[in-house]
């Protein structure tokens, strides 16, 4: 459509043309004196025309002319920033594969042709806006190369460059360069097992950068390296809620995490403050509250203080058969008897252990566990009976051996010396295995 109407304005300029040089009788006299010239106005268009057209040619091709040798300033300056370009990408390929020497090689390439082109250009010729930039990043792919070659005068140097070129010249980019910096330099001092240093690195970034994941990882290990088991906890969330790591391996690092800052606690006090500190999540975790309850009996032996903690993992396990391992189940009935035989005799606690048994005949922890209750409640005959039944079956041996020497204890208060004697033996060849 555009040629079309191009064509129709091109004929209508030649026909205008046409009619009005075909009946133009005007004429233009030109004197010179002593002579004097007639020409047709026709004609002194035509001669005006060429003579403007001959001028613009003639002042287009001086121009050119005299433009060349800018113009081939220009094409070795092209040349140079193309071949400054191909050296950064041979450096950051040569890093990523593993050839560091000859990353190093080629990141200094890329600092001279840079400096090369700083000292030529002129004001006519300014630099690419990411020249800066450029050079930051030539100095970080120098640096971590001298990082894993061990030279760490070079790594230090590169790295204080990069930290002079922000200041030198402040810009979005750069201040991106020195986070990148920054992070680089905590990764050196975990490499070098220096957590201090690098939580000092991690806590100079900016907010955002310091909560990006990345980040975050690195201070989980500083952290963790650091025995900062409280900051690695709540860095464990964190990355948790960014999903940078699975479920299993989140609930794992959690649990680890959890009872390693219930181990900080030297008192009861602050044992108590580290379970506050817990998420319900990670109160609900059965290793974690059996290993809180075992900590705070072993500190304070406080019965009291745990009981609150064991029932809610009792009730789960006798409502939901398949939430506790049977490895759970040995190390909670464990911590029972142990809590209850501290505290007075308790018939509901009784009561509720003695249905669980009847739902879950096959759970030899439940028998051993009504047998060191109705031993608490000086019911003899019943934890005999009991007891007699489950040690036999017990795979865990500090329970088997509980079992015997409760049994022996029962003997010697029937003033049966005998099987007293022989439920002794049995609790100490289970010890001796």
């Amino acid at each position: 459509m555009r040629a079309a109407l191009w064509l129709v304005a091109l004929f209508g300029v030649a026909v205008a043309s046409a009619l009005l040089a075909g009946s133009n009788q005007s004429t233009v006299t030109v004197f010179w004196a002593p002579y004097r010239v007639d020409v047709s106005l026709n004609l002194a268009l035509a001669v005006l025309t060429l003579l403007f057209v001959t001028v613009h040619v003639a002042l287009r091709a001086l121009s050119a002319l005299f433009e060349l040798p800018h113009q081939a300033r220009r094409w070795r300056l092209q040349q140079k920033e193309r071949a400054m370009h191909a050296a950064l990408l041979d450096a950051l390929t040569q890093w990523m594969t593993g050839r560091y020497l000859r990353a190093v090689k080629s990141a200094q390439q890329v600092l001279q042709l840079e400096a090369l082109l700083a000292d030529t250009r002129t004001r006519d010729d300014p630099a690419p806006r990411h020249a800066q930039q450029l050079r930051a990043l030539a100095h970080l792919i120098a640096a971590e190369s001298a990082q894993v070659l061990r030279d760490r005068d070079d790594r230090d140097s590169h790295f204080q460059s990069v930290l002079q070129l922000a200041e030198q010249h402040p810009s979005e980019a750069m201040t991106e360069a020195v986070d990148a910096a920054k992070l680089g330099a905590a990764r050196w001092s975990l490499s070098d097992r220096d957590a201090t240093q690098a939580l000092r690195w991690l806590d100079s970034l900016p907010h955002g950068t310091a909560r990006r994941t990345l980040s975050l990882r690195m201070r989980l290990k500083a952290t963790r390296l650091n025995r900062q088991h409280t900051l690695a906890l709540d860095t464990a969330r964190l990355l948790t809620k960014h999903g940078a790591f699975s479920a299993t391996a989140a609930n794992s690092l959690v649990r680890e995490l959890a009872v390693a800052s219930l181990n900080d606690a030297h008192d009861s006090a602050q044992l108590q403050r580290a379970w506050d500190a817990l998420e319900p999540s990670e109160q609900a975790l059965p290793e974690v509250v059996l290993h809180a309850a075992q900590r705070m009996l072993r500190l304070s032996g406080q019965a009291e203080s745990v009981m609150p903690w064991l029932t809610p993992l009792w009730n789960r396990m006798v409502q939901q058969a398949d939430s506790c391992t049977p490895v759970i189940r040995q190390r909670l009935v464990q911590l029972l008897a142990q809590a209850l035989a501290m505290l007075p005799a308790d018939a509901e606690w009784l009561a509720s252990i003695d249905r669980a048994r009847q739902v879950y005949p096959r759970w030899v922890e439940l028998q051993y566990l009504a047998g060191m209750v109705c031993w608490q409640h000086t019911l003899w005959g019943k934890a005999q009976q009991m007891l007699e039944l489950a040690a036999p079956q017990l795979t865990d041996a500090e329970l088997q051996r509980q079992a015997w020497r409760t049994l022996a204890q029962l003997a010697e208060h029937k003033e049966e010396t005998a099987r007293a004697q022989m439920y002794w033996k049995r609790a100490a060849e289970v010890a001796a295995a």
